[in-house]
């Protein structure tokens, strides 16, 4: 067992750790109030058969810890996550405060971010938000019959009301706030009306596109198509990443591209500068030969997950027995971190990278995409070809134009929103149709 008492001393040293990394913690694993029928990590639950699903006090002060030990640049982010972690009280949160303040080494810079279905916002969260600069991610599909379609809660209602209220609560408090909003077949097909019910109805700046794809084998399909909640006379399925099939509500590769295309003509003509999507800052820095997301970056390793008991998986994707790599009541973080096994994890999406995508004109931009996603077999046969690459194909062949122009005006100093002030540019990109006045 770690002493806390005592200072930490690195069995790795420090020129094997990575200088900065990425984690998501669990302080309610995946207990949730929601029962959304598409989110399989609600079945992680079977990893922890009667546990109560909660982080003790003594291992939040390890991990935070840990966590600001094990930077050795100056900022660092606390990301929280679920399941639904306001599940486990403001006081947790409180008390996560006070012992960054305890721990923080001089020049250390703090920051704070959660990840909501928002359910559960009332003054008291708000007003600690606000005070502490949280950003909050918040959950929303989109329009009502959007959103309800699948995110529901355990009596089969749809959650969209009680998500309002609580983007309400926050926007009063002037809280930062991400929408995230994930694509599948209720949605998908309907690009401009969720871009817009964002945009002009709740006013969103900043916004995450995120595709949903549940994998699956031949025999465990018609189960996962029920979704991944307990059912009467049958116990859901641990999720985990195999099978080459996907479930009815998953995207399919070229609606998700047609979504993102569809969505960017109407933002390059009028919103650069003003509404963020996250898929596009990450292309536009793929374009200036930057990589701000892990899932385009030629490797991973660096976007861990720790469970409410400590367990440290290789990623949030892969939280299933064969990615775990330790506990930090056990081992230090950031020797957890820099183990040759996770190495191995993060390297290994360059190593397994088919011949097509080597060869593929628009790798640079996506560089084969997240390991959970490449289940295909490429036209050559060899496997691991994205589920998504037809989309993303279409996606970065249909903005190249635009990308090359505003990668060109950042170099040059200016900024990226000037294209909207180029009509040679804008008359490449598709018009999107008349705007539909807000509501």
């Amino acid at each position: 067992m770690i002493d806390q008492s005592q200072p930490f001393m690195p069995a790795t040293k420090p020129s094997q750790a990575p200088p900065a990394f990425h984690l998501l913690a669990k302080p309610a694993g995946a207990a949730c109030n929601l029962d959304c029928k598409y989110c399989f990590f609600l079945s992680k639950e079977k990893l922890y058969p009667g546990s109560p699903l909660r982080m003790a006090d003594d291992l939040l002060e390890l991990y935070i810890r840990q966590l600001l030990e094990s930077h050795r640049e100056p900022e660092v982010t606390i990301a929280w996550q679920g399941g639904e972690p306001t599940l486990i009280g403001l006081d947790f949160f409180e008390r996560s405060i006070e012992l960054v303040q305890k721990y923080k080494r001089p020049g250390q810079r703090v920051l704070h971010t959660i990840q909501t279905n928002g359910t559960l916002i009332d003054e008291r969260w708000a007003a600690f938000f606000k005070e502490n600069n949280f950003l909050v991610g918040l959950s929303i599909d989109g329009p009502k019959p959007m959103h309800d379609a699948y995110r529901v809660n355990k009596g089969g209602a749809g959650s969209f009301d009680a998500v309002m209220r609580g983007w309400k609560i926050l926007q009063e408090h002037q809280v930062d706030v991400n929408i995230l909003c994930t694509l599948h077949a209720a949605n998908a097909d309907h690009p401009l009306k969720v871009y817009r019910f964002f945009r002009d109805t709740i006013h969103a700046e900043y916004i995450q596109f995120i595709p949903i794809i549940e994998r699956a084998t031949r025999e465990s399909l018609p189960i996962a198509n029920q979704g991944w909640s307990d059912r009467p006379g049958g116990e859901r399925p641990l999720y985990i990443q195999a099978g080459d099939r996907v479930t009815e509500r998953s995207v399919k590769p070229r609606q998700y591209g047609r979504f993102l295309t569809a969505v960017f003509d109407e933002w390059v003509r009028r919103d650069v500068g003003k509404v963020f999507v996250q898929m596009f800052d990450a292309a536009l820095g793929s374009w200036m030969g930057l990589h701000s997301l892990c899932i385009f970056a030629p490797t991973c390793g660096e976007a861990l997950a720790l469970e409410h008991n400590g367990d440290l998986f290789a990623c949030d994707h892969f939280v299933e027995p064969g990615y775990l790599l330790g506990n930090i009541r056990e081992t230090h973080l950031i020797e957890l971190i820099a183990s040759e096994r996770q190495s191995k994890f993060g390297q290994d999406k360059l190593a397994r990278l088919p011949r097509a995508c080597r060869e593929c004109p628009v790798r640079f931009a996506c560089h084969g995409g997240c390991p959970k996603d490449r289940f295909l077999r490429a036209p050559d046969g060899q496997p691991g070809l994205n589920y998504l690459c037809a989309g993303y194909k279409l996606l970065f062949k249909h903005i190249d134009p635009a990308m090359r122009r505003m990668a060109d005006l950042l170099r040059r100093g200016h900024y990226a929103d000037e294209i909207m002030n180029d009509p040679a540019m804008l008359n490449t990109v598709k018009h999107p149709g008349r705007r539909r006045l807000s509501c």
